[in-house]
């Protein structure tokens, strides 16, 4: 590695200071999400593991590093690298808004931007040199509850920019840099194969996949960085060019130790994490069951799949292992003009312990108040 960039944190401390004055459900949220624990940087997770292999393949001794906020302003995330004016992205259904300007980041993508500021980098790249850079910790997106999912994930993201005159870089290029990624976290042995793919920042791009006991599994994707992107960030793209990646750490996590929940790669158990090795089959220490309810109710146009997935891990944490929606319909004779009816079938269960009924029924009553009082739900019989 050669060097790691720190970007100052003034303009977040300062974001995060506000916060602190507000009282709202989305303020909770996003002061408890921030919180939580940077597992690319907590020693013995595989997530750790995982980020310390990449970083030490030789094609990668020269890269430096850095490390961005994790409130940045939303421009920079979306404006910048060519995510269209209606990407989902950009609402507030599928984004933490810190305020009007500023989001949780979604994406380490983000740090293009900062690399670029470096004063040292821009007199690199006015000499010629080319340069790359990683960037990983945690990211956050409005998500549904299931197993393989949680808002809250970690990602590794790197790229790399060099003189046209010196390097062209293509398909070739993006395939190398995949393989080189999938050996350092599933070994030497490993095979892939590739496909197209679209991303809104690199064109083109590809998705590579791996096999894992004879089935195919999507594990990453790269693409050569867009012109159109490096012009905006002050780079001329008729002499520059690059490759880039980025990824969830979990997926990988998930693919090489066949876990069978997400939240296990948070659990303090100790039985549990002895178990968490790359490249060793994950073995339930103790399965406990799941206790599941339902819960139906009318509610307005305003709505939002995503933000009552929210309201429902405030109330359930960990215990939350799915949340499905089983029935979704409208009938305006029978619930009026802009209504509609939901059902959703929700799993608890605690990756830790048994979970009674008893515990359940109050807990899911909590949900049945929140739903009435904070969505203005109708609740009907499931």
């Amino acid at each position: 590695m050669n060097k790691t960039y720190s970007v100052p944190l003034d303009q977040q401390q300062a974001l995060l200071k506000e916060l602190e004055k507000r009282t709202d459900a989305e303020a909770f949220r996003i002061k408890h999400y921030l919180s939580m624990p940077d597992l690319s940087r907590a020693a013995g997770s595989p997530i750790h593991e995982m980020v310390e292999r990449i970083l030490a393949q030789s094609e990668f001794k020269a890269f430096d590093n850095i490390e961005t906020p994790e409130v940045v302003p939303a421009d920079i995330s979306f404006d910048l690298f060519d995510f269209p004016q209606d990407h989902p992205a950009r609402s507030k259904s599928d984004t933490y808004y810190v305020d009007d300007k500023n989001i949780l980041r979604t994406h380490t993508t983000v740090m293009w931007y900062y690399y670029l500021q470096e004063k040292e980098i821009q007199e690199r790249m006015q000499r010629g040199e080319p340069v790359g850079c990683f960037s990983f910790g945690k990211v956050y997106r409005k998500d549904e509850i299931d197993r393989h999912h949680m808002n809250v994930f970690h990602q590794l993201d790197g790229w790399y920019l060099a003189p046209k005159d010196k390097e062209l870089i293509g398909t070739k290029e993006l395939q190398d840099v995949l393989m080189s990624i999938a050996k350092a976290v599933f070994g030497d042995e490993v095979k892939g194969r590739f496909n197209p793919d679209t991303f809104p920042y690199t064109d083109p791009s590809l998705e590579m996949e791996i096999d894992k006991d004879g089935k195919w599994v999507e594990v990453l994707g790269s693409g050569v960085v867009k012109g159109s992107v490096l012009e905006k960030f002050g780079v001329d793209s008729t002499k520059w060019n690059g490759w880039a990646f980025g990824f969830g750490l979990e997926r990988l996590a998930i693919v090489s130790m066949e876990l069978p929940d997400i939240r296990l790669l948070w659990s303090n158990d100790e039985r549990v994490k002895k178990q968490l090795v790359l490249g060793q089959k994950y073995k339930e220490v103790s399965k406990f069951p799941p206790v599941i309810r339902d819960i139906s109710f009318v509610v307005g146009e305003d709505f939002v799949l995503n933000d009552y997935f929210d309201a429902i891990r405030d109330i359930l944490g960990e215990m939350a292992e799915q949340v499905e929606l089983v029935d979704k319909y409208e009938n305006a004779a029978k619930f009026g003009e802009g209504r509609t009816s939901y059902t959703f079938r929700i799993t608890y269960r605690s990756i830790e312990r048994t979970m009674t009924n008893e515990e359940v029924n109050a807990i899911h009553a909590k949900v049945e108040e929140m739903t009435k009082n904070d969505y203005k739900g109708e609740l009907r019989l499931s």
